[in-house]
């Protein structure tokens, strides 16, 4: 769908979020994606929600998440970087521009909102039970079971947050299926070692020093895991 983007110049260095050290990396180098799946690792204003949000800008899909391409929904003003923001499309992906603009963008701060009003108004895909008829990760699995097929860019914000362990592996079998059986591209942001543990995807890790390509075992939430994993009461001590 999309193998790369960039920033035009002109951003105000002083300014958020050109202060956030993965976007100033971004902003001066631009971005390749490389791998069928990317997933984005950070922690906490590190800047991954802010660039997926641009990307769902720059590619056309409501930044309040659910499926691309809707025929409606008024029209929102763009980020700042959403605004500067380019995609490189591939040849596939030039073809869902606009109305076309296949896939869909899962988001933790809004999936709530935007599940429940899709459910309460019967729009295909996203599962026959309403969703406050069933918990908040099963809304989830509805949407992600109706909605997660076919070409297109399928952007998740932490959308692992309400799944049990056994759901979640259940979600990134899903989006191997789709990206190696369909012409999908998946783009993932997370703090899970249990998400960027999914084979064959391209991990970058966004910190103090910028955008980094990294291996599972390199990633820091990784070591730290370890570290509680092995020994919890350590965390603890005063």
């Amino acid at each position: 769908m999309i193998d790369g983007v960039s920033v035009l110049p002109g951003g105000q260095e002083d300014e958020w979020p050109w202060t956030v050290p993965a976007i100033r990396d971004l902003a001066e180098n631009g971005l390749e994606f490389t791998r069928g799946i990317t997933v984005l690792v950070g922690a906490n204003g590190s800047g991954k929600s802010t660039l997926l949000e641009a990307i769902a800008e720059a590619y056309g899909i409501d930044v309040r998440g659910g499926h691309g391409g809707r025929q409606y929904g008024s029209p929102l003003d763009k980020s700042p970087l959403g605004e500067a923001l380019r995609v490189s499309r591939t040849t596939a992906g030039r073809k869902f521009t606009g109305r076309n603009a296949k896939g869909f963008f899962l988001r933790a701060e809004t999936a709530q909102g935007v599940l429940a009003y899709m459910t309460e108004m019967g729009v295909g895909g996203y599962g026959e039970r309403l969703s406050w008829e069933v918990s908040h990760g099963e809304s989830y699995l509805q949407a992600i079971g109706g909605r997660f097929t076919g070409p297109g860019l399928y952007l998740l914000d932490e959308a692992e947050g309400p799944l049990s362990f056994s759901a979640t592996l259940a979600l990134l079998y899903q989006l191997g299926d789709l990206v190696e059986g369909d012409d999908a591209q998946v783009i993932y942001a997370t703090h899970s070692p249990l998400v960027a543990a999914i084979p064959g995807a391209q991990i970058l890790e966004l910190g103090e020093t910028g955008i980094a390509a990294r291996e599972w075992d390199e990633l820091e939430t990784v070591n730290l895991w370890r570290s509680f994993l092995g020994r919890p009461e350590k965390f603890f001590e005063s």
